[in-house]
């Protein structure tokens, strides 16, 4: 067909007219984000691409989407995208713009964080460590050499959103950026040049011409146009630093990181929607939950020598994906009542009223037609019954309750209705549950380590870790020789800032050692025989992530730098610090990739030995069928790393055990810190390993491949899937009470049905009202072989409780999936 130079034309126009309907524009004033000029209330979460899979992505946007999300936030993560100086990735879940143009396929916005220094409790801040190889590199001040990489990494990324068009002045989702990150904590030593360095910041982004604001997230001196925005548990109090700035929550802390020998911490929903509602009754309009999913560090990501590869962060979707109830439907709830009064929150005239005691109400009001209120007890043990407008309310303590209307209260948040779900991890079902996993094994190679050989340098002088081994492994070889004048016991001590010490004379493990309590400056002492001539000392350095906070934190050392390393006997003292050092970096089984399943490799069957240190182990399995997140138990193991399929799924260390104290009764009401809630006292820090379906091979045996550090026995290793197991909801009369499984699993059972006063809580309930057997019928037929059920309580069920006042009663149901 041949088309007139006309018809090209109107062909054109339309494309370009297209183009633009589909742009946005972003602008705020001091009240709030715009959106194509008009103000926005944004609800927006964190989800970190490199903490989860691709195949995961549309399901994890799709359920935040679902729990009242507006957008997505992320970091952008340097020292993943360019590992070595100049050589980039993208791929994997590094594939940062398929994971934008996920968030569009969703119908969400997008935040992006630059940096590049993130924090985020990732390896080195996200922060690449070869930086330390370039002469005169200062990180994060007016450096020149940090400037001109950081420039020129944070240029690549921008200019790759925009060739993909993921601005949304382009028409694509991205409606918020922001440089540096929490420079404002960490600036004070920098003196001058702190200061100098964040206005270089401000222009530099400026330059990058993206078409939207930029944001500095606590810098309260942040420069215009920069909006400077707020990190904690609370922000209803923070002030932006300039009248134009809207009030922004970069990070709302949704509860807090796992830590080796830490217990886990929980933060309630109901202190969180506290949080989120008092920012909002602020006059705030942009809050980001810090993490909405947290995810797993795989491979080497975790930040600071303190973080598990469980990033959870007790985030309203789990590790594993899994929707986390109550806290994901308590915030839906909370998101829905918020934007019933969207226009009031951004264009009302603003009215508090202080009724003292921690009491207070707020009123939004806006054309004389829409408003909405807050009514607020921050008190954090007494409720009250408050009179406003002619009406009452009550409030209990530690909450705020929302009228869109300034009339009937739709939410508060400390009374939780929706759901409740116990998870469980259940056998993988697609083998016999009586079978023991194969196992076969092979040694980790020593023999040229501890005898001093196959060095990649020498030096004389004692070196840091990060420095020498530029985070390419985990583990860097110290190695030397001495000559002893006879035969004699003498005592080896190292002085080390770790975070794990193996030490070898002449080829024997004479002791290892690891600074516990994250106190990872410690000396090793140990006993040793030594020949008469010449004698090997090998020491094995171990870091489980890099620090990744604080002023200069780059000048931070790791390893045996400067030692001393000595030799005791008598009184003889020798220092072996600055004899010539050998280094070697990694692992034997790093370089040759054993973690690969190569059928030419050579494993060991037969008996398997177990307490054997720096040995690799190996066995294959069947993917657990149904859809339901699939995870391995570790217990058993010392420390070391898995593979799935040549997948490293993150360190492993089930044997540092969670400090016995902590675990008290908690109380939502008060302010939140991260030890007040917490569980897992005395058990191991991690058991649990996410295994992703993507990693897996269904119809086929898949490969897990363990490398034991300390020492373990992978006897008791075993396949799991994680589900809800128990499900349990409340409503009161003309409420309607909903229920759900998930993954595909339907209800199979009610275990608990009372319309009443029970008492008590989910997987745990005592009767206290009506318990008739037509009330359990009717809720089994609605329920039992569904997916899910609602349940309208009126007439036709609380019928049946014949001679009970049901006027202020509530049904309570437990279900078992």
């Amino acid at each position: 067909m041949v088309c007139s130079k006309r018809s090209w034309l109107v062909a054109l126009v339309l494309v370009s007219l297209c183009c633009l309907a589909r742009s946005t524009d972003v602008s705020h004033d001091g009240r709030a984000i715009k959106i194509n000029g008009e103000r926005r209330i944004i609800i927006s979460g964190a989800i970190h691409y490199p903490r989860s899979t691709p195949e995961m992505w549309p399901d994890l946007l799709r359920k935040a989407k679902e729990g009242g999300l507006d957008a997505i936030e992320t970091y952008i993560f340097w020292n993943g995208h360019e590992p070595r100086r100049r050589e980039y990735y993208f791929e994997g879940n590094y594939d940062v713009i398929r994971f934008f143009k996920e968030i569009q396929n969703a119908g969400l916005y997008a935040i992006v964080r630059f940096g590049p220094y993130v924090c985020a409790e990732w390896d080195y801040g996200g922060v690449p460590a070869w930086l330390r190889k370039i002469p005169g590199m200062e990180f994060r001040t007016n450096n020149q050499q940090w400037k001109d990489e950081m420039a020129n990494f944070t240029t690549l990324i921008a200019d790759m959103l925009k060739q993909e068009r993921l601005f949304a002045p382009q028409g694509g989702p991205i409606i918020l950026a922001q440089i540096e990150n929490e420079y404002g904590n960490i600036m004070g030593p920098f003196g001058d040049a702190g200061k100098e360095y964040i206005q270089w910041c401000a222009n530099f982004a400026e330059s990058l011409n993206v078409g939207l604001p930029w944001i500095m997230c606590q810098q309260s001196d942040a420069p215009q146009p920069m909006i400077n925005t707020c990190n904690g548990y609370y922000c209803d109090n923070f002030t932006p630093n300039n009248p134009n700035s809207p009030k922004i929550w970069t990070e709302n802390w949704l509860g807090w990181f796992k830590a080796w020998g830490k217990p886990d911490p929980h933060r309630p929903a109901e202190d969180l929607a506290f949080a989120v509602a008092r920012f909002f009754q602020a006059n705030g309009t942009l809050q980001n939950y810090y993490m909405y999913h947290g995810g797993t560090n795989f491979a080497r990501t975790p930040g600071g020598p303190y973080i598990t590869t469980s990033y959870d962060y007790d985030a309203p979707l789990d590790e594993y994906g899994n929707i986390r109830q109550p806290k994901w439907g308590h915030l839906k709830e909370l998101h829905a009542a918020l934007k019933l009064m969207e226009k009031a929150l951004t264009y009302g005239d603003v009215n508090n009223t202080d009724f003292g005691n921690g009491v207070a109400a707020t009123k939004f009001s806006y054309n004389e037609t829409l408003s909405g209120c807050f009514l607020s007890n921050a008190n954090q043990s007494s409720d009250a019954t408050l009179e406003y407008q002619g009406a009452k309310y009550f409030l209990p303590a530690w909450s705020v309750s929302i009228l869109p209307d300034c009339k009937q209260e739709v939410y508060n948040t400390a009374k939780v209705t929706t759901q409740t779900s116990i998870m469980v991890k259940k056998p993988n079902k697609a083998v016999d549950e009586a079978s023991d996993l194969k196992w076969s094994w092979r040694p980790e190679i020593l023999g040229s380590s501890v005898s001093g050989l196959g060095g990649n340098f020498t030096e004389n002088k004692l070196s840091d870790q990060i420095t020498t081994a530029f985070d390419e492994s985990d583990y860097l070889w110290y190695m030397t020789s001495v000559d002893i004048s006879h035969q004699q016991q003498m005592t080896l001590r190292v002085n080390t800032t770790g975070h794990v010490l193996h030490a070898f004379v002449n080829g024997q493990l004479v002791g290892s050692q690891y600074g516990p309590n994250g106190n990872w400056v410690f000396v090793l002492e140990q006993t040793a025989n030594f020949k008469a001539g010449k004698n090997h000392i090998s020491l094995l350095s171990v870091t489980v992530g890099l620090k990744n906070y604080g002023a200069r934190y780059e000048l931070d050392p790791a390893g045996i730098v400067g030692g001393p390393v000595q030799l005791i006997g008598g009184n003889i003292t020798i220092d072996l610090s600055t004899n010539e050092w050998s280094y070697k970096i990694g692992l034997d089984g790093e370089k040759t990739k054993v973690y690969l399943d190569n059928p030419d490799r050579k494993w060991y069957s037969g008996m398997i030995p177990t307490q054997r240190p720096f040995t690799w182990y190996k066995t294959t399995f069947e993917t657990p069928l149904g859809l339901d997140p699939v995870v391995v138990d570790l217990v058993g193991m010392g420390k070391g790393a898995a593979w799935v399929n040549g997948n490293n799924i993150g360190r492993f260390w089930p044997n540092y055990t969670a400090s016995a104290d902590g675990c008290n009764g908690c109380d939502y009401r008060g302010a939140y810190k991260a030890e007040k809630c917490q569980t897992g006292c005395g058990e191991p820090s991690q058991r649990w390993y996410h295994v992703p379906r993507s990693f897996l091979k269904p119809g086929e045996p898949n490969a897990l491949v363990l490398f034991e550090e300390a020492g373990g026995d992978p006897v008791q290793v075993n396949f799991q899937t994680v589900t809800v197991g128990t499900a349990c909801s409340s409503a009161d009369q003309g409420k309607t009470l909903n229920l759900s499984c998930q993954g595909g699993l339907t209800i199979s059972n009610i275990d608990f049905a009372s319309f009443g006063d029970p008492k008590g809580t989910c997987g745990g309930y005592e009767r206290g009202g009506c318990e008739s057997d037509e009330v359990y019928s009717l809720i089994s037929e609605e329920c039992v072989g569904k997916e899910s059920c609602s349940i309208q309580i009126g007439e036709n069920l609380l019928g049946k409780c014949n001679g009970s006042n049901t006027s202020s009663k509530s049904l309570v149901v437990q279900a078992t999936c």
